[in-house]
C-alpha cells in the first residue's frame, strides 16, 4: 500500500500548457499585471512565472505590451470598415504600403472574396470619413465600400 506522499510519487502540478494559457490570458487582459499577481493566479513562484513569461516572449507568443486607448475620448467616435477593390486588377497588389501613411486606418486585413482588403478606420465625423475615403481612393487607386459601426459590444478579445 502506497501513501500519496511517498518519495517515489512524482510531484504533480498544473500541466505546463494550462499554466502558459492562464498566463497568456491574464496578460492579455492586463499587460501591467505584476509577476506576483500572476504567480498567485497560476499557483507558481514569482521566479517560475518570470521564467515562463520570458519563454513565452522568446517563443513569440507575447509580442508586446500595449496601452488600450479610448477612441471616443480621443475624439474619434466614428468607426467604419472600408472594403477596397483595385480599379485595375493588373496593377501591383501594394495597397497596404500605399495606405500605411494614413493614421486613421487602424487595421488592414487581406481577405478572400470580392474585395482585396478590409480596413478598420476611426475618425472624428462623417465629414472626416468622407475625406479619408477620398484619400484612400487616391492613394491606392481602389474603389471602396463602407460600413459604419453603430455600436461595439466587444473587440480586441484575447484568443486564449
Amino acid at each position: 500500500m502506497s501513501s500519496s506522499n511517498s518519495p517515489a510519487d512524482p510531484v504533480v502540478g498544473p500541466p505546463a500548457v494550462d499554466v502558459d494559457k492562464a498566463l497568456l490570458a491574464a496578460l492579455a487582459r492586463d499587460g501591467r499585471a505584476s509577476y506576483t499577481d500572476l504567480a498567485e493566479r497560476v499557483g507558481l513562484s514569482v521566479s517560475a512565472v518570470h521564467q515562463r513569461v520570458r519563454r513565452l516572449e522568446q517563443r513569440g507568443l507575447i509580442t508586446g505590451y500595449h496601452a488600450k486607448l479610448d477612441a471616443k475620448a480621443l475624439d474619434l467616435p466614428l468607426t467604419a470598415f472600408v472594403s477596397i477593390t483595385p480599379i485595375d486588377v493588373a496593377q501591383p497588389d501594394d495597397a497596404p504600403s500605399r495606405l500605411a501613411h494614413l493614421s486613421a486606418i487602424e487595421a488592414c486585413h487581406s481577405v478572400a472574396g470580392v474585395e482585396s482588403y478590409i480596413l478598420k478606420v476611426r475618425v472624428a465625423s462623417p465629414d472626416a470619413l468622407e475625406h479619408l475615403l477620398h484619400d484612400i481612393r487616391a492613394a491606392a487607386n481602389v474603389t471602396t465600400r463602407t460600413t459604419v459601426v453603430l455600436s461595439t459590444f466587444y473587440e480586441d478579445r484575447p484568443p486564449v
